[in-house]
């Protein structure tokens, strides 16, 4: 009997290493069918889970219900598992180089109690040669078993987006990849258990690493082909919602739009591709134009801001503005890598006094991710006020609603152009 049949008899348990907004959906899609243990490193996110809390706020409580899952702090505990999931961050450093400490130290835990037959699938985001070249040493020395006669590797790359109840794990297909043929046909098999999209069989771990990759370096390029044209537009004073609203109209126009691209996939995978790029000695244009542009959109914003607030004739020291929304994107708590707090830093250099407000981030890990507090809500008139964040409890606001906020000749700053339409009677502005 192989190890798929025997995960799906229970005979055999799976383990997910990670147990954050990707690896915990993993944990109890495969929990509905097989026996799991789910691991983390955080104690106290573990006790969360216990009690059918998700620490990401994505999953509603109903989703551990049914589960045949271990939920566990304790890396021995993996011992009792044949087949391995690691699903932990691979984030960049303040360099913009990949840091793969968190994928290196789960590499290590996995090791230690890895055995004959096992298997290991990795799911984290990695340039290609990763999983061969860094993680599969780690797991030869750490279990001293020889690889690949006594264990199996494979890699899946994760394709969950957070704050997407549409494209979900079951619902997207799966690549997936593995050491030989015998090791592909079980680990295609086991995912095919909860993905009911079904899985793309890669012809080399490679090649699924090098998929992922560029997924979010197509997004990334496009993205900022957006911005730079926003840039140009902004300066012939057209707006450049109005103009991709007409380019649109065609058949093929690609339905990109700009903004301040932040996030642990858009705003950090491409740095994972140059730098192997680089490593081979290869400058990629391209793609490191791109990330200049879109990382140099929060400074601009930031910019455009002051030079509207001085052509109102305001004192931009003595300014007051509100930022609504500091997550890295709509409708999540995730503020890793958000680039709203790049607007807010530009304008502190200016001397002007920002509240940041958004219903959906927690206050503490604001303050120790970016060094500023979250105000509970809006305090007096402001300024300008910037909508960055296009949350739901954002988009069906009015203009009388800014109108209460604003003082006189107040400005509205419009990131994700959600009310260009229907601002009349202020001064606006969008990307």
């Amino acid at each position: 009997m192989n190890l798929y049949k025997k995960l799906l008899s229970k005979e055999e348990k799976l383990s997910v290493i990670g147990l954050g907004y990707v690896g915990l959906p993993i944990a109890l899609a495969f929990a509905r069918k097989i026996s799991v243990i789910g691991f983390d490193i955080h104690a106290g996110r573990v006790e969360m889970m216990k009690k059918g809390i998700d620490p990401s706020e994505e999953l509603p409580s109903e989703e551990f219900e049914n589960c045949d899952i271990i939920y566990t702090a304790n890396p021995e505990d993996l011992r009792q598992a044949k087949f391995h999931i690691v699903a932990v961050p691979t984030p960049i450093d303040k360099h913009n180089l990949p840091d793969m400490t968190p994928l290196l130290k789960a590499s290590h835990t996995v090791g230690k109690v890895l055995k004959k037959g096992d298997y290991v699938v990795y799911e984290s985001t990695v340039y290609p040669g990763a999983t061969e070249e860094d993680c599969i040493p780690i797991l030869v020395e750490e279990s001293g078993l020889k690889f690949p006669a006594d264990f199996k590797v494979g890699y899946s790359p994760e394709r969950i987006n957070p704050g997407d109840r549409e494209h979900t794990l079951q619902t997207i297909v799966k690549v997936v990849s593995g050491c030989d043929e015998e090791s592909l046909d079980v680990i295609a098999k086991t995912y095919e258990l909860v993905v009911t999209a079904g899985v793309h069989r890669a012809s080399s771990i490679k090649v699924a690493e090098a998929a992922k990759i560029i997924e979010n370096t197509q997004r990334d390029v496009n993205i900022a082909l957006m911005n730079e044209l926003s840039i140009i537009f902004n300066r012939l004073g057209i707006n450049t919602y109005e103009v991709l609203e007409a380019a649109g109209t065609k058949w093929n126009f690609l339905n990109f739009y700009p903004g301040l691209v932040g996030g642990h996939c858009i705003g950090v995978d491409p740095y994972y591709l140059t730098f192997k790029a680089k490593e081979l000695k290869y400058h990629p244009q391209v793609i490191d134009s791109g990330r200049f542009v879109n990382d140099s959109m929060g400074p601009y914003v930031a910019k455009q801001l002051v030079k509207k607030l001085i052509g109102a004739g305001k004192n931009v020291m003595h300014s007051r503005v509100l930022i609504m929304g500091t997550t890295f994107k709509e409708n999540v708590s995730d503020i890793r890598n958000s680039k709203v707090a790049d607007v807010y830093n530009e304008l502190k250099t200016y001397g002007v006094h920002i509240d940041v407000v958004d219903p959906h981030a927690n206050p503490e890990e604001v303050m120790h991710e970016y060094g500023y507090p979250l105000a509970g809500a809006p305090t007096g008139k402001y300024d300008a006020v910037i909508v960055a964040v296009a949350h739901r409890d954002y988009t069906g606001l009015q203009e009388s609603d800014f109108r209460a906020l604003l003082n006189e000749r107040g400005i509205l700053f419009d990131l994700r152009g959600l009310y260009r339409k229907q601002i009349t009677g202020l001064s606006y502005w969008s990307l």
